[in-house]
């Protein structure tokens, strides 16, 4: 089935996290859409019981379409390490805690790496856009590299300090967001959504 196209007006970011609401924010700017985040309506947050990064994204899209009586847009992402059989994964956040604390979740990285060589990871991340007659749209990209300790660069947020992708020397973190927004997983994931949606 053909994707939905999204005519304009306002569109709700179905995130609580300030750094991921700004970034999708920034990628939508060249489309002049009034973007409002569902931590800024105080939406509550819907439990992610989903097994995968699609149906994460899709659950809290249609949480917030269906609250709000407006379309939509939900990112789930995280980062998967190849030498901890795919974790943190789909559970990134929740290695940060209630407190959403990204450095000891990165420490816990760390320390589960342990002597481990291989430091090869990946950032996935699911995209989908929801409408309140229960309509939606997903889309998922990624991104390969390698992690790199101890942490570096204040930009970025959640795992960016301690990932650098294939055929950079920089973290994500050190990038400034265009240099990010163009090989990011996110930006992979929303490159394809424009595309089935917003042209």
């Amino acid at each position: 089935m053909a994707a939905r196209r999204f005519t304009g007006g306002k569109l709700i970011v179905a995130s609580h996290n300030a750094g991921k609401a700004r970034e999708i924010r920034e990628l939508l700017a060249p489309f002049n859409i009034d973007v409002i985040s569902a931590g800024e309506l105080n939406l509550p947050e819907p439990e992610e019981t989903g097994t995968t990064y699609i149906a994460n994204a899709e659950l809290k899209a249609r949480a917030a379409a269906t609250a709000t009586g407006l379309p939509a847009l939900a990112d789930d992402s995280g980062m998967s390490v190849d030498a901890l059989n795919g974790a943190p994964g789909i559970y990134s956040a929740r290695w940060a805690g209630p407190s959403k604390d990204f450095a000891a979740a990165m420490a816990r990285v760390e320390t589960e790496l342990g002597e481990n060589p291989n430091r090869r990871a990946r950032f996935v991340c699911a995209l989908s856009l929801a409408w309140p007659d229960g309509h939606c749209d997903s889309f998922e990209g990624d991104v390969k590299g390698r992690l790199v300790f101890p942490a570096r660069g204040t930009k970025g947020f959640g795992y960016d300090p301690i990932f650098i992708a294939d055929g950079y020397d920089v973290t994500f973190a050190e990038m400034t967001p265009p240099e990010k927004h163009a090989i990011s997983h996110r930006a992979q994931a929303f490159e394809q959504l424009v595309r089935a949606c917003f042209q």
